[in-house]
Order: structure tokens, then sequence, then C-alpha cells
């Protein structure tokens, strides 16, 4: 795990990880809790250049969590999208940060 607004990833690295995990880069911007309105961030003319400055700047614009596998990057919203990059089958229960259970003890999905 790496805490990105403590060590934010390279300009090339970012733009490497939109490429991998197949989303544009306005797909991969936070609006709750950041300076996104301020920064205008909204306007579609914006390049992704320019997008990718603004998050270059204020890493807490970076939408996580931005999962590295071996199978692939993936941004994990909601969180259980995670399981799907699991290299083996997730073994055991697994609850979201709210209680909300998504696997069982048996390791089986919740419907």
């Amino acid at each position: 795990m790496v805490e990105y607004l403590k060590t934010p990833p390279s300009r090339a690295l970012l733009v490497q990880l939109i490429e991998r995990a197949g989303i544009t880069t306005r797909e991969l911007l936070r609006e709750k809790g950041t300076p996104y309105a301020e920064l205008r961030l909204a306007d579609t003319s914006l390049s992704d250049d320019a997008l990718v400055d603004a998050m270059m700047a204020h890493p807490i614009l970076i939408n996580r969590p931005l999962v590295v596998s071996p199978l692939c990057v993936k941004l994990c919203r909601p969180s259980e999208a995670v399981l799907d990059l699991l290299p083996n089958r997730q073994q055991g229960a697994f609850a979201k940060e709210d209680g909300e259970r998504v696997v069982d003890a048996n390791g089986e999905r919740v419907a």
C-alpha cells in the first residue's frame, strides 16, 4: 500500500497507471473533499495534461483506491471490486469499512 498523499506517484507513473487501468484522466479525478471546484476542474475543455498537472499539485485529487495487481490496474470503486484483482479467490470473510459484508466466512460473495 502506498500512502499517495505522503508519497504521490511521479507524473510518468500516474499517466501509466491511468493508461493501464483503461480509464480516462477525468475518471481518476476525485471531487469531494478536494479543491476540484475551486480549481474549476469540471471544465470539459481542460486537457488531460492540465488534469494531471492538477493531480500532481494536489494529490488529494487522485481518486482511490487505485489498485495494482499481477492481473491489472483498476480503480476499485466500489471497494469490493478489488476482489476481482486477487490472483487467488478470497479466503474467509470480507467486509467494507462501514461493516457491509461482501464475502461470507466460506469465501462466497454475499448477494
